[in-house]
């Protein structure tokens, strides 16, 4: 043939080549069957017995060639992925590893930096306090002292002006004269003086007290630092102008039983 039709043709190899021989030669057996004529029927039989006989052994051997040259190309081509997926991780880390390595050395110089102007600025500090002297402590502050607590006699004059002390910070209006005045009518100024004859003594709370005070008025109208005892000359005057306070504007005004 001319060259030109054969030059992009790929050559045979062996195995295509026994494969062509054995179309080749079934080929033949089937035409010499087919021209002898007057052959007997059992030299037909033997004939075509012979070409039954006739096994693509070529093709088993092309399909099987070609299935292990598909596995190897494949095989081949996942260990080419493979590698290539292994050297690009091991870029990857290299690449991670070498940034890591350079974010350290920055932050250690900015470190040593900040170290070296630390230094250089205590050591301006230290030449400034040489060059200026200390100034003279300033003497400690003397402790103020607390005034001391007040004291007041253990008497009707000393009881009265405990309670308007207390009622002054309390805000409970009276005055000594008008504190006095009713105590002296109610009790004569006895702390432990009782009423068991009026009415509140019939109900079951009688008056008792330096202001003859019952005790729900009392437990009412009690001002929060005194004593809760009833008969304590202080809590009882001061609970007794708290009372009168709300009820009268003030124990000032108060004239008679209240």
């Amino acid at each position: 043939m001319p060259k030109h039709f054969t030059s992009g043709l790929p050559r045979l190899s062996r195995t295509h080549k026994l494969s062509v021989a054995g179309v080749a030669t079934a080929g033949a057996a089937a035409l010499v069957f087919s021209i002898v004529p007057g052959a007997g029927a059992d030299q037909g039989k033997s004939q075509a017995t012979a070409v039954e006989n006739v096994k693509p052994v070529a093709f088993s051997a092309v399909d099987t060639a070609a299935k292990t040259q598909q596995a190897t190309i494949t095989q081949q081509a996942n260990n080419s992925a493979a590698k290539g997926k292994a050297e690009a991780a091991a870029k990857k880390a290299a690449a991670e590893k070498a940034a890591k390595a350079k974010a350290a050395a920055a932050a250690a110089a900015k470190a040593k930096a900040a170290k070296a102007r630390a230094a250089k600025a205590a050591a301006s500090r230290s030449q400034v306090r040489t060059a200026i002297p200390a100034a003279a402590p300033k003497p400690a502050a003397k402790p103020v002292a607390k005034p001391a607590a007040k004291v007041y006699p253990d008497n009707l004059d000393g009881w009265i002006r405990e309670s308007l002390d207390i009622m002054a910070k309390k805000g409970i209006p009276g005055s000594y004269e008008g504190i006095h005045r009713n105590i002296m009518r109610e009790s004569s100024g006895n702390p432990m003086a009782i009423n068991n004859w009026d009415i509140n003594a019939i109900n079951g709370t009688p008056s008792k007290g330096l202001l003859q005070v019952i005790a729900p008025t009392f437990n009412a109208y009690h001002v929060e630092g005194t004593s809760w005892n009833l008969y304590d000359p202080v809590a009882n005057i001061t609970a007794a102008c708290n009372y009168a306070a709300d009820r009268y504007g003030s124990m000032d005004n108060v004239n008679s039983a209240y």
